[in-house]
């Protein structure tokens, strides 16, 4: 397997991890979409989603696609698919997205194109990772060989990798997420309690469990990393854009103004309808990220929302 590690997205995630490995001793490349902000990168090196971060030396960063090597995919969901025919050929693809694809409901594993095909995902802060500070990732493909071989060039000494064969349980603990995190930042915005908070991380983790099975993953993947980790990260940090959102909601602010004042994807947004959608089409009961939905449709208010939730008929657990 060719060495080179080709990391295909400069945002902040992939601009954490291109950090990450550069520092590392790995060879690594960094594409950007923007010619022009690739140039700056190269030139000035730095990082314009990682302010403070100084590129490493050693790290090539171009708008020109790389031919071969390991490919970590770090662009958003919804731009996966148009990407795919221009990512470097022969080498695995490393699935480092987030989210269901809008129009078909799918995660990214199950239309991206490739023999040799990963997902990466865990509960990492970008900015924590370009740090250096410790973390961990599940690296998931049901190809025991490519999981083997990637945990070895992708390992380093502060990341810590575990592998798992369920790239779509996996996948969808990386999606679902964000939708819980939003409701976990209205609980707190609202002033709701801690309480109320960790009943809906518990709640929320037990309705992706519902839908990991149906779709063909693994309960036990969603009590991973990629599941419940990623759960506690963001609906607890305030650094997630997800949690931040629904924090702001909670307090009374509009959907429209809140996505106003940023620049970054808050991929809950998107992600709600859309795995709802896909719940509902499996039969699968979701009733978080159906309350989350119709919150940031407009179709109830913060307060309506909650007695939704606390109204519904009781059951065992």
């Amino acid at each position: 397997m060719n060495n080179q590690i080709n990391v295909i997205g400069a945002g902040a995630w992939g601009t954490a991890l291109a950090v990450l490995f550069a520092r590392a001793g790995k060879a690594v490349v960094l594409w950007a979409r923007n010619p022009a902000m690739a140039a700056e990168m190269a030139a000035r090196r730095v990082a314009p989603r990682l302010p403070g971060v100084v590129l490493p030396e050693t790290l090539a960063v171009t708008a020109d696609m790389p031919q071969a090597g390991t490919s970590l995919v770090v662009v958003p969901t919804q731009h996966l698919r148009a990407l795919m025919p221009r990512l470097p050929q022969g080498g695995p693809l490393v699935l480092c997205c987030k989210g269901l694809e809008i129009g078909s409901l799918l995660l990214p594993p199950e239309f991206a194109v490739g023999e040799r095909l990963a997902v990466l995902t865990g509960p990492n802060f970008a900015h924590e990772v370009a740090a250096g500070l410790p973390a961990a990732a599940v690296l998931a493909t049901p190809d025991d060989m490519l999981r083997a071989e990637l945990m070895g060039l992708l390992r380093t000494d502060s990341l810590r990798l575990y592998g798992s064969p369920d790239m779509l349980g996996a996948a969808l603990g990386g999606a679902a997420k964000n939708v819980i995190a939003i409701a976990a930042g209205v609980v707190m915005g609202a002033g709701l309690g801690e309480n109320a908070r960790a009943a809906l991380i518990t709640r929320g983790l037990a309705e992706i469990a519902r839908l990991a099975l149906a779709i063909g993953g693994r309960a036990e993947t969603v009590s991973g990393l990629s599941g419940l980790g990623d759960l506690l990260l963001t609906c607890t940090g305030p650094s997630s854009r997800n949690y931040s959102l629904g924090f702001a909601l909670g307090q009374g602010n509009s959907l429209g103004a809140v996505l106003g004042q940023r620049t970054t994807v808050t991929e809950g947004v998107t992600t709600a309808p859309a795995l709802l959608t896909r719940a509902q089409k499996a039969g699968v009961d979701m009733p978080i990220t159906e309350a989350v939905t119709r919150l940031l449709a407009g179709e109830r208010n913060v307060t309506q929302t909650m007695a939704g939730l606390m109204g519904r008929a009781l059951k065992d657990e």
